[in-house]
C-alpha cells in the first residue's frame, strides 16, 4: 500500500505540477463464505485484501474536475455540478457517481484535480470498482470538509454509483468489506441489519485467489433467474411456515427440510443453497472464534459443492481448481468466490504453503485447459482510510 501511495502522489505531482491535498486508500475484497446470500438478507464472511486503489486529489480553481487514471493513461473531465454518466471512459462513472452522492452531504463549489491507480489484478473478481469508489469517497469527503456520520453511508453512496452510473445492480458486500476490513480478520455482515463485525482468521493463514479467466453464463438472465427463484421460494415458504417469512434468511435448515417438498422443486433446489450458506456462515463464525480453522475450511468445500449441485453456478474450470486443491494436503478449504459461472476460486491454507500451492494449481490448470490460471496470495487487511491531508 505504501508503494502504491508513493506512486500515485508522484504521478499527481508530475501530472498537475503540485502535491495533492488529500490521498486515500481502499482495498479490494474477497468473498470467503456466503454465496448469493446478500440479496436474500442473509450473512456473508468476506475479507478486505492487501491490494487496492490509492486516490490523490486537490481542489481546482474553477468548477472543472480532471480525473486521471494512471493505470490507463486516460483523463476524464466533467463539471463539479454535473457529474453525469458517460459512455466515454466508463471507468470514470464510479467517481462521477461518488461525486453525485456526496453533493447531498456538503457544498462542492470548486472542482478538483485527481489521480488514482491500483494494484488489483484486472478481471480477478476482487472488486477494484469498490476500491475506487471508497478511496475517492474518503478523499473527496475530506477535501471538501464533509461530516459523514457513519461509514455505512459511504458504502451506500458507492452502491448507488454502481446502480445509477455504472449500471450494475450490486449489493453492499463489496463496499462494506472495503470499508470495514481489519488486519488478520474476516468481515461478518448481516445484510438485514447491516451490522458488521470482525472475525479473526488466525495467525499464519492466507487466502489464495485462483482466477480461471473463464466466463460462461454469468449474465443478467442467469443472475435474475436465480434471484427470482429465491424470491419465489421465500414467498411459497411464507405460506407454509408458522412464523413470518419475507426472505430466505427467515427459514432455518430444519424448517426447510420439513417444507421443501411442498414447493416448486427447482425453487427448492435454489433455496437449499442460500439457506445452507446462511447456516454455514453462522457455523463458520463460531468455528473461527473457537480457533477451529481446519473445520472452517471444510465448510468452504461444502459451500462449493452446494454451488455446483444446488445453485448450479459453478463450471468445469472452477470445479477443477477446487478438486485439485482438495488433493493438496496443505489446502484447508476451497470454493468459488462471487457470482460464479466462471471467474475465481478462493483457497484457505497456511501462509507458508501459499506460493507452492499456487504453482501446483497453475501447472495443473494449464495442463488441463491449455490456459493460464492467475493466482494471487491474499491476506485479510485493514479497510479504507485517508492517508494524509485533511479538509
Amino acid at each position: 500500500m505504501s508503494l502504491l501511495h508513493e506512486r500515485v502522489v508522484a504521478r499527481f505531482e508530475t501530472y498537475f505540477g503540485h502535491a495533492p491535498s488529500v490521498t486515500a486508500y481502499a482495498p479490494g475484497r474477497v468473498e470467503v463464505l456466503g454465496n448469493h446470500t446478500d440479496y436474500n438478507e442473509g450473512f456473508v464472511l468476506s475479507a478486505a485484501i492487501d491490494m487496492g486503489t490509492a486516490f490523490a486529489v486537490s481542489q481546482a480553481e474553477d468548477t472543472s474536475c480532471r480525473l486521471y487514471a494512471a493505470d490507463f493513461s486516460e483523463e476524464s473531465r466533467f463539471a463539479i455540478g454535473r457529474p453525469e454518466r458517460t459512455d466515454d471512459m466508463p471507468w470514470s462513472n464510479y467517481v462521477r457517481g461518488i461525486v453525485h452522492g456526496l453533493r447531498a452531504h456538503g457544498a462542492m463549489e470548486r472542482g478538483f484535480h485527481a489521480v488514482f491507480a491500483g494494484d488489483i489484478p484486472r478481471g480477478a473478481g476482487l472488486s477494484s470498482s469498490a476500491a475506487l469508489e471508497m478511496s475517492s469517497a474518503l478523499a473527496l469527503a475530506a477535501l471538501y470538509g464533509m461530516e459523514i456520520p457513519a461509514r455505512l453511508e459511504l458504502a451506500k453512496i458507492g452502491q448507488r454509483a454502481e446502480h445509477e452510473f455504472a449500471g450494475v445492480k450490486c449489493g453492499l458486500l463489496d463496499q462494506v468489506t472495503s470499508l470495514f476490513g481489519q488486519e488478520g480478520s474476516l468481515v461478518h455482515t448481516d445484510f438485514r441489519t447491516l451490522d458488521v463485525a470482525p472475525v479473526t482468521l488466525g495467525d499464519g493463514y492466507a487466502l489464495l485467489m485462483c482466477n480461471t479467466h473463464a466466463q460462461h453464463a454469468l449474465n443478467d438472465s442467469a443472475y435474475n433467474e436465480r434471484r427470482e427463484l429465491c424470491e419465489a421460494a421465500a414467498a411459497a415458504l411464507a405460506k407454509l411456515a408458522d412464523h413470518p417469512v419475507t426472505h430466505l434468511r427467515d427459514i432455518d435448515w430444519e424448517t426447510f427440510g420439513k417444507l421443501r417438498g411442498s414447493i416448486d422443486p427447482l425453487a427448492a433446489q435454489r433455496a437449499a443453497h442460500v439457506i445452507g450458506e446462511n447456516t454455514r456462515v453462522r457455523k463458520g463464525v463460531a468455528l473461527l472464534r473457537g480457533g477451529r480453522v481446519k473445520e472452517f475450511g471444510q465448510l468452504m468445500y461444502e459451500s462449493h459443492e452446494s454451488s455446483r449441485t444446488n445453485f448450479e453456478n459453478s463450471c468445469a474450470e472452477l470445479d477443477f481448481v477446487v478438486d485439485t486443491a482438495r488433493a493438496i494436503p496443505a489446502v484447508l478449504g476451497a470454493r468459488l468466490s462471487g457470482g460464479g459461472f466462471g471467474g475465481s476460486a478462493v483457497l484457505l491454507l497456511p501462509a507458508d504453503a501459499a506460493e507452492t500451492t499456487a504453482g501446483k494449481i497453475a501447472m495443473a490448470y494449464k495442463e488441463r485447459f491449455g490456459a493460464e490460471c492467475g493466482t494471487s496470495v491474499l491476506r485479510p487487511s485493514a479497510g479504507a482510510r485517508v492517508l494524509e491531508g485533511s479538509a
